[in-house]
């Protein structure tokens, strides 16, 4: 009897937070069915499964019988993960991304060795790491900052060249071997890191980095990186001095004129020399938020905070600029020793917190504001100064708006203008998917810069957005944008209507909610927090249905294969198969390898 999944995976958290634990007998895990099972449950979605790997082959056709043959080849480690397709997708500067698309089979086993490894490492990765972690997010780390950064000085923009392109094989299998004793485990990942990619169909072998695509890589790369975070966690407590600043001497002054004033009228009878000495007294409190309350040239004290997300890194000091170049020095030094990574001298920016730092698509700085509000208890405070604020800019808007090709930008009088664009390329598309994507575009945006401080700006993207959608319908019905918006717009919304499930005609409308600013997450990431693992079973029951070995077509008992399409769109609905895909709502169907043979030979019917 194989061991529950759940309760192997628990066993590893355990002791994932002691990091004198040696971790055995891994490689033995992989000979658990099961594992596949859960592995198979989460991946299986996901539409780069469609794309097919080296061998030629998708996710279309699986079956129990690949997972027993690929325990067997673990088994007598004769298994050996085949080269990545190599594809590249445009990054925000235009260049171009590696991306590596491994077989199906080899992500399912990433998928079991990247569960694995979570289990093991989770519990030791220090809180300032926020990228491919439970519960994290880029607004997990805005978050941070905007919390812990306050009153710092300076930014350092950390920028490693290349990361994902330069990780050392042998460092990282040091890394791992320090609390993985399990040979064959990994030499297993040894292989993955080994395998190397094709491109235009040439194999190149590897002999550093991890494919950005692959599973086990934004894992791969924490552990690595982990390293980076214990040495700034020990550099903090090295950095750091002083516990509270000097006071500021004229703000000091005028809280003593204050306290005079206040013990004279105490001893004051007199009405009208009472309502001077307030006045006095309110005059100084006005005078006294002009000012800090701490000395802002106190150089006693000294603090560095951190935050990375991936292989993005932003510290912030209180301290000097000198102290800045050290740390910058510092870090590039231990990242060429330990790491063999190059930290980019040019793009690694020491910035005073009043300009703007770049951050995960945000603008960050630290906010010069004598705007007093009351606190809970009346009185008046400067809760704005020296606080963090996120931003997203108009650069931000306009990079997001051309890669849509939504925005035709034009010079007048030396400014620019935008004008909202159809697009041609969606004309092909039916209305509701037109519609939907737009939403899509737009929420999404907003989804991401929802906690920026000055997230109603997003208002002037959405309207540009708005009116490209009029203009791509307009071409779509080679009419005008009046008309569309004459025929489309009911009670003042904008909406597509089209019939559900159940027969009835409903609308879908276009999002116009506006674009409030989101409370930041308020997770609790405190890392001595227990780390525990929780599977539940998937909706549809994959394995459940291919383990009944009955053809959900014909009805016949056989080893079955899972047919997969991309999507349920493409589905025609003319073919008996087809129906039952589109009335169960699944992109699956688990079918003997008759009717699978017949469905892809278009003679099944």
């Amino acid at each position: 009897m194989k061991r529950n999944p759940e309760k192997i995976l628990n066993s590893l958290t355990q002791h994932s937070s002691d990091l004198e634990y040696k971790f055995e007998r891994l490689y033995r895990i992989l000979f658990n069915e099961q594992m596949y099972y859960i592995a198979y449950q989460r991946i299986y979605a996901k539409q780069g499964n469609m794309t097919k790997g080296v061998d030629g082959k998708t996710v279309d056709g699986f079956s129990i019988s690949h997972i027993e043959q690929l325990i067997d080849t673990l088994k007598n480690e004769t298994y050996q993960p085949k080269p990545s397709q190599r594809v590249y997708i445009p990054k925000k500067n235009g260049k171009m991304r590696p991306l590596g698309i491994p077989s199906f089979m080899d992500k399912l086993l990433q998928e079991v060795i990247r569960m694995i490894l979570e289990a093991i490492y989770e519990g030791s990765f220090e809180n300032t790491s926020h990228g491919f972690r439970p519960q994290r997010s880029p607004q997990t780390a805005l978050s941070s900052i905007q919390k812990s950064f306050n009153g710092t000085k300076w930014f350092i923009e950390g920028d490693i060249k290349g990361f994902f392109d330069n990780i050392d094989h042998e460092v990282l299998i040091a890394i791992l071997s320090e609390r993985i004793s399990d040979n064959r485990f990994i030499r297993l990942i040894r292989k993955f890191l080994n395998a190397g990619y094709v491109e235009d169909w040439v194999f190149h072998k590897s002999y550093s980095g991890t494919p950005q695509g692959g599973i086990i890589s934004p894992i791969l790369a924490n552990i690595y990186l982990d390293k980076f975070d214990k040495y700034i966690k020990e550099y903090i407590t090295k950095f750091d001095k002083g516990k509270r600043r000097k006071d500021n001497p004229i703000a000091k002054q005028l809280g003593h004129r204050k306290a005079k004033l206040v013990e004279k009228l105490r001893n004051t009878v007199d009405e009208t020399k009472r309502k001077q000495l307030f006045a006095k007294i309110r005059e100084i409190v006005k005078e006294r938020l002009k000012y800090p309350a701490g000395d802002e040239m106190d150089d006693s004290i000294k603090r560095l905070k951190y935050i990375r997300y991936a292989d993005d890194f932003l510290i912030g000091v209180i301290g000097s600029k000198q102290d800045c170049i050290q740390i910058k020095e510092d870090i590039k030094q231990f990242m060429a020793d330990k790491l063999k990574l190059e930290l980019s001298d040019e793009k690694t920016l020491i910035t005073n917190t009043r300009k703007h730092a770049k951050f995960l698509g945000y603008d960050v700085f630290v906010r010069k504001s004598n705007d007093t509000r009351r606190d809970k208890n009346g009185h008046l405070t400067r809760s704005l100064d020296h606080k963090i604020v996120l931003y997203v800019t108009t650069e931000t808007m306009r990079k997001k708006l051309l890669e849509y090709d939504a925005v035709k930008i034009t010079k007048q009088n030396g400014k620019e203008v935008w004008k909202p664009k159809g697009r041609p390329y969606m004309r092909c598309l039916d209305d509701l998917e037109i519609i939907s994507q737009y939403n899509s575009e737009i929420m999404g945006f907003y989804n991401y810069y929802s906690i920026a401080n000055n997230s109603p700006v997003i208002d002037s993207f959405y309207n540009i957005m708005e009116y490209s959608m009029y203009k791509t319908y307009a071409a779509k019905y080679t009419t005008s944008k009046k008309k569309i918006i004459a025929k489309y717009k009911k009670n003042g919304v904008f909406s597509i209507p089209y019939t559900n499930k159940k027969g009835y005609e409903v609308r879908r409308e276009f999002y116009d909610k506006g674009f409030k600013r989101k409370e930041l997450p308020n997770r609790n990431l405190d890392d001595r927090l227990p780390n525990t693992v929780a599977i539940t079973g998937g909706r549809n029951g994959l394995i459940t249905r291919l383990n009944a070995r009955v053809c959900e077509n014909c009805g016949a008992t056989d080893n079955l294969e899972m047919h997969h399409v991309r999507k349920l769109k493409d589905l025609k609905g003319k073919s008996d198969w087809e129906i039952k895909m589109i009335s169960r709502n699944r992109k699956t169907l688990a079918v003997c390898s008759v009717c699978h043979h017949k469905i892809h030979s278009g003679k099944l019917d």
